[in-house]
């Protein structure tokens, strides 16, 4: 089985999230990644906690399957040396802040007109135009002003970040997505194109619900806790030992429940419409808690799933890998180390698709500039 993206070279000048996300997706659908590095330090990452026989994990879980080659850009001789690289490769991937590539003598326009088939990916938090495009970014600074933060929390408390890092991510999806259609153009015209991608932008493309609720309404929403805004009951309930959730979506899933929870409500004007069970959500919260506080979480769980109702538990970290249905999709991944054996755990790949191995492990994360001798011999024909 071959995957989809074999025999594409990509050069890969990123660090830290948004880029080595996107990179490390490709590379899961076979692309050839080379990890273009500073020599001395390499991605920030490398340094980032935890560490395990002094290797950090958070960079082995982002750059397996990765090759390194150390190059200072304002070296002559490791200059000639990208030029190569270059010259054999369909992809560039950086996320320097816009201007950097320039100075160097690599930004797009140059890069296009010497090789005109290259694509050419950037990501940076606000994009290449715009009266901020130079400004510096991370994460936290795209969820704070793309406006996910002023919508995450408890009601009445102040906003807080997403605790995993959308803004760097959602940011490295789509310029994965992009990277893909334009490899997909190209088999058409022959030519490449640059893709720009702001975190900042990619911020903006989760407040589908809350734009709506905004622009209708005239005014902004705030957080909500675990509850939905427009949907009722949709939110975490209490049972006797903890939380769960139920996510009822419209009126046949609410007359599910309220039949299985014994709850005569369905034809009360207060809970008949979802409109109302929305205006009476505080309510409909106690009503249900009064009959899920008598028992488990495990058993409300089992008794709502086998009434076709979404519910699910809380998990914790440690939970969800141990969990067999996302055991089962090959979600969790050993990272393997020089002698072949489990060294790190990773996320696997989600995009599942047919005559592309599923592979359950990946190769290892490169040491810095560790494979420079391969990728010279690789340039030589070798």
């Amino acid at each position: 089985m071959s995957l989809p993206l074999a025999g594409i070279t990509i050069l890969d000048l990123t660090h830290v999230l948004a880029g080595p996300f996107c990179s490390m997706t490709l590379a899961d659908m076979g692309a050839r990644v080379i990890k273009v590095e500073r020599p001395g330090t390499g991605d920030d990452t490398r340094a980032f906690p935890p560490f395990k026989d002094g290797k950090s994990a958070y960079f082995a879980g982002l750059n397996h399957s990765k090759k390194s080659i150390a190059l200072d850009l304002k070296s002559e001789a490791d200059r000639l040396v990208f030029d190569r690289l270059l010259a054999r490769a369909d992809v560039l991937l950086e996320n320097n802040r816009p201007g950097v590539m320039e100075r160097l003598g690599y930004g797009w326009q140059k890069v296009h007109a010497d090789y005109p088939s290259m694509i050419y990916g950037s990501v940076s938090g606000f994009g290449q135009t715009g009266p901020d495009a130079k400004r510096p970014a991370y994460d936290m600074v795209a969820q704070a002003r793309g406006g996910v933060m002023s919508i995450t929390g408890e009601a009445g408390r102040d906003p807080v970040r997403v605790g995993a890092s959308i803004g760097d991510i959602v940011a490295g999806m789509y310029l994965a997505q992009g990277i893909l259609a334009a490899l997909l153009d190209r088999t058409r015209t022959g030519r490449g194109r640059r893709i720009d991608i702001s975190m900042l932008d990619a911020q903006v493309t989760l407040l589908e619900h809350a734009i709506a609720l905004t622009t209708v309404t005239g005014k902004a929403p705030g957080p909500t806790g675990a509850r939905h805004p427009s949907i009722a009951p949709f939110e975490t309930f209490h049972a006797s030992d903890g939380l769960f959730v139920i996510a009822c979506g419209n009126d046949v899933l609410f007359e599910k429940l309220c039949v299985l929870l014994n709850l005569p409500i369905v034809d009360d004007p207060r809970f008949s419409t979802n409109p109302e069970r929305v205006k009476n959500v505080r309510l409909l919260k106690r009503l249900i808690e009064a009959v899920t506080l008598d028992n488990t979480k495990a058993f409300w769980v089992s008794r709502l799933t086998a009434a076709g109702i979404p519910t699910g538990p809380i998990q914790s970290i440690d939970q969800v890998l141990r969990d067999p249905q996302i055991l089962a999709r090959n979600m969790v991944v050993d990272v393997l180390d020089k002698n072949g054996r489990a060294a790190f755990t990773a996320s696997g790949n989600p995009i599942k698709m047919s005559g592309a191995e599923d592979r359950a492990t990946r190769t290892p994360a490169p040491d810095l500039d560790g494979n420079r001798g391969e990728i010279l011999r690789w340039l030589d024909g070798s």
